[in-house]
């Protein structure tokens, strides 16, 4: 229990429900995205003689997206669609600084106002 109430505090959450409801979605979520990978690498006709880094590259580009998205289906069913909107957000900033994509957030001169 006490483990619940630590998740409730980091992740500003109302309730100890509303954590179970977030972790039973990232279960949800993680299983609907095996079928998925086995799917495309199927699709692509990937065995065990594909290389890795193909393998790899395929999926940031496929399945990675595809669980973000599925995260906020599956959160938007069970009422938690805020909470992992706000997680996507700060994901993708985090993403854009990583890759350079985005500077530093400017910061307004004094009296520029």
């Amino acid at each position: 229990m006490r483990m619940i109430q630590k998740l409730q505090a980091r992740w500003g959450l109302e309730s100890g429900g509303q954590v179970v409801i977030v972790m039973l979605v990232f279960a949800i979520t993680g299983m609907s995205i095996l079928p998925t990978r086995k799917w495309v690498f199927h699709l692509l006709h990937f065995d065990t003689h594909t290389p890795f880094a193909l393998k790899f590259l395929v999926w940031l580009a496929v399945v990675f997206p595809t669980y973000q998205l599925l995260l906020l289906v599956y959160g938007a069913l069970f009422g938690q669609f805020r909470f992992f909107w706000a997680k996507e957000k700060k994901m993708g900033r985090f993403l854009l600084r990583c890759f350079g994509l985005r500077g530093e957030p400017e910061v307004p001169l004094a009296g520029s106002e």
